[in-house]
């Protein structure tokens, strides 16, 4: 398959479900609770659908994973894994930071990402062993380290009032040993903005595989370094996600590490 065919569609796809997203809002009618602070609006459904049937048109036979919409098999081992909004409460807010994500995977392994900021006119992309790209240009994860020079953001998960003294914890010693710290409420954002270079680490629990998909590709393929907080290998149902630039990788891990959230 054309590599690069596929990321035209997934970019167009991407651009599809923008032009929803930038029509409704600020003018969002209905808010549903999927959780306690997991939101959904009419403008996440409808960006989903506008990216599947974009995609469709052109691949019927591909298989989907998508935030609103779930699985859908196909008839291959090929896949796309979608979210069509992520910041969908800084999206109700009216807050201008949430982003479209859309992967492309071949029996589990991610060969293409896009992740699209409609508001911030900038496009992340990657094509496995190829490198990585905003708007066009290669970019590379900063060269920067250690954790006290370093610029870090972090996510917190929807259920967090269940299980707030770890993550707490480990914020805390982040916090404490880092130059800066940001919470922007897009992954997919936080895992491009490692890639090129504007934060030096990442790392969130408890995320789902159509909010890391595109972004962890991004990340790899600008030479950065995607685990769990145990330092294994970060797969899409890991759970625990650490992105660096690699230089503080370790002293992300030893920060991060369950033994000393107890």
């Amino acid at each position: 398959m054309d590599l690069d065919e596929v990321k035209r569609i997934g970019v167009a796809a991407a651009f599809k479900g923008a032009g929803v997203l930038l029509s409704r809002f600020g003018r969002i009618e209905k808010i549903r609770h999927k959780g306690t602070n997991d939101l959904v609006t009419e403008a996440d459904t409808g960006a989903e659908q506008a990216i599947i049937d974009s995609i469709r048109s052109r691949f019927p036979e591909h298989g989907f994973l998508a935030e609103e919409s779930g699985l859908d098999h196909g008839s291959g081992g090929d896949r796309w894994i979608i979210d069509p909004l992520d910041g969908t409460t800084n999206y109700a807010h009216r807050l201008e930071i949430f982003s479209i994500s859309v992967a492309f995977a071949r029996d589990e392994k991610i060969l293409v990402g896009v992740v699209l900021d409609p508001i911030g006119e900038e496009l992340f992309t990657a094509i496995r062993d190829r490198g990585a790209f905003l708007n066009g240009r290669p970019i590379s994860v900063s060269e920067a380290g250690p954790v006290s020079e370093s610029l870090l953001v972090t996510g917190f998960p929807y259920d967090i009032r269940s299980c707030s003294d770890p993550i707490i914890a480990r914020f805390t010693r982040c916090l404490e040993a880092a130059q800066g710290m940001r919470r922007l409420g897009s992954a997919a954002l936080d895992l491009c903005y490692v890639a090129c270079g504007r934060f030096e680490g990442f790392w969130e629990s408890q995320l789902k595989p159509w909010d890391t998909a595109a972004g962890v590709l991004i990340a790899r393929e600008a030479g950065g370094r995607v685990t769990d907080f145990s330092n294994q290998d970060y797969r899409l149902q890991s759970g625990q996600l650490l992105a660096t630039n690699g230089r503080i990788h370790e002293e992300m891990v030893s920060l991060l590490s369950e033994e000393r959230s107890e």
